[in-house]
């Protein structure tokens, strides 16, 4: 087998939320594979740490997604100075833990915007220049609250329920240019925040450990892993999946 296929030599990808957990493994992952990345992210310092885990050929950009209107220049900046975006990765979140009685209007606005508003913002931006190359992998980032009922987390459920939404109209519209739209739904991956939120909820640890079919989480590299072979020519005929990441937890019983 050619494994040329799986290489992303000469691309460049866009990672939103990098600096960190899952968006840093997805870059770790996309720079060993050949690509050069960008992150972005609302904390200058920790953008600048990532950068120097990640080696001095990448680059970092402070942006927060939110800020809608500025998208266009960031997107406009990157093309300009740094080179043609290849891959998009939406990996940038936010989570919100409280019962449906207890999420007010507020809370559920606010993780919509982020997580919806904000992500289809930017891919449209991306893909304005992705679909005139003809060319393009735009990588969403779902969950497991997506694709199954998980109490406490209604808007952040709701949330990535549409990105699902999403990548189905993309599709669509999308694939003759050659631009393909996925995204990955990842099981309970390791990180220092969900570690000590699982450590300090016995209760929650025992229903995620019996959710999940295989003996232990996930790690962040796995995700990336993912991201590489969907953004790859491996992949080329590949478009409109949820890809679950889950050690089996969206099957197990």
């Amino acid at each position: 087998m050619n494994q040329d296929v799986f290489s992303l030599k000469g691309k460049l990808a866009l990672v939103t939320g990098g600096g960190t957990g899952i968006g840093l493994g997805i870059s770790k992952a996309l720079i060993n594979a050949g690509a050069t990345v960008v992150i972005t992210g609302r904390r200058e310092h920790v953008l600048q740490d990532a950068i120097t885990e990640l080696g001095k050929d990448n680059h970092y950009r402070v942006s927060d997604i939110t800020e809608k209107d500025k998208l266009p220049i960031l997107v406009a900046e990157i093309e300009k100075n740094v080179g043609p975006i290849d891959i998009l990765v939406n990996n940038a979140g936010i989570h919100h833990k409280a019962m449906a009685q207890d999420t007010t209007d507020e809370d559920f606005e606010r993780i919509i915007q982020t997580n919806v508003l904000s992500v289809f913002s930017l891919t449209r931006e991306c893909a304005k220049y992705m679909l005139k190359r003809k060319q393009g992998s735009i990588i969403m980032i779902g969950s497991m609250a997506g694709l199954f009922g998980i109490d406490k987390v209604v808007a952040y459920g709701t949330s990535k329920t549409a990105i699902t939404g999403i990548v189905n109209s993309l599709v669509t519209e999308y694939s003759k240019n050659n631009v393909r739209v996925n995204a990955i739904a990842p099981g309970w991956i390791e990180s220092n925040m969900f570690l000590n939120a699982i450590n300090n909820d016995p209760e929650r640890k025992q229903q995620i450990t019996n959710r999940i079919a295989m003996d232990h989480f996930g790690k962040p590299e796995d995700i990336g892993n993912t991201a590489v072979f969907l953004s790859s020519e491996a992949a080329r005929y590949i478009t409109g999946v949820v890809l679950p990441v889950d050690g089996g937890a969206t099957v197990n019983f």
